[in-house]
């Protein structure tokens, strides 16, 4: 299944998508995509109720309806760094042994087509393409990949915001550059692990102004999203409807040479293989 919220922001209410041009409203069988609805295991008890109503037609057209993020504000959102090896190359930095770790506030979350504000006193906005994995169960000392297969509730495109001037030159904290206002678009979809064949096969791409600057797969992934939920479990407890955000791949801003960064007015442009697609355009700061 594709989940997805439309609606005015904060009062988004949860569809299943059905096709480009329609869609199935399930606001009746639970308020929100929440931590609630995850650890229940709502996804499977959607999918009956989802069928049964497609088949009698219980279905909605698209309007101009805005498209949140497919899931409610998560407990937390984590971030991997350097996760593709061409992106490390890009960089100049050496392909790590383990994933290097940093967060990134919950409330940055926005709406897949929402604007991006660039964050008062930054030069060197960046942005960043992603695949990221939505927790569908707690997770604490899973044993293995396999077990964490089954935590997780599903797939989401995500562009991870990053202004580098506060990531890099403000006292070495990643946190910094990447939490300020808008700075975590997702979606159009959560998209169910039995629609992707295989994560690590997705073709991933971002362009700004109609320019490409970021082509990838994440068959270049360092540590997959199996090992990445076991991993991570070792050192905290997840929560359900938590982000992981998995890494980019080359042709960040950053890597450029020159280095090119956001500027008011830029129109950012993604995708992902089977995910969908996202458009943002950039303000200036408040």
């Amino acid at each position: 299944m594709r989940l997805m919220r439309i609606g005015p922001a904060g009062q988004e209410k949860p569809v299943v998508l059905v096709d480009d041009e329609s869609y199935v409203d399930v606001s009746d069988l639970t308020g929100d995509y929440d931590a609630a609805f995850f650890a229940r295991d709502g996804i499977a008890a959607l999918a009956p109720v989802v069928a049964e109503r497609v088949a009698t037609g219980a279905v909605h057209r698209f309007g101009d309806e805005r498209v949140g993020a497919p899931f409610a504000r998560p407990h937390q959102i984590l971030c991997i760094g350097l996760n593709y090896r061409d992106h490390a190359a890009e960089t100049g930095q050496a392909v790590p042994d383990e994933p290097i770790l940093f967060t990134k506030s919950p409330n940055t979350l926005v709406g897949p087509h929402d604007d991006v504000r660039l964050p008062r006193g930054g030069t060197k906005t960046d942005w960043e393409v992603e695949l990221g994995i939505v927790v569908g169960q707690r997770a604490s000392y899973l044993d293995s990949p396999e077990q964490a297969l089954a935590h997780i509730a599903g797939y989401v495109l995500v562009n991870d915001v990053s202004e580098r001037a506060f990531q890099m030159e403000r006292g070495g904290q990643w946190s910094k550059g990447k939490s300020a206002e808008t700075f975590n678009p997702a979606g159009p979809w959560l998209v169910t692990p039995d629609e992707i064949a295989d994560p690590g096969a997705l073709g991933l791409w971002l362009d700004v102004n109609g320019t490409r600057r970021q082509t990838g797969s994440t068959k270049e992934m360092i540590f997959g999203p199996a090992f990445l939920v076991h991993y991570l479990s070792q050192f905290m407890v997840l929560e359900p409807g938590d982000l992981i955000n998995t890494g980019t791949p080359p042709g960040v801003g950053m890597g450029l040479r020159p280095p090119v960064w956001l500027a008011a007015g830029d129109v950012m442009e993604l995708g992902i293989d089977g995910l969908g697609t996202q458009r943002q355009r950039v303000l200036a700061p408040r």
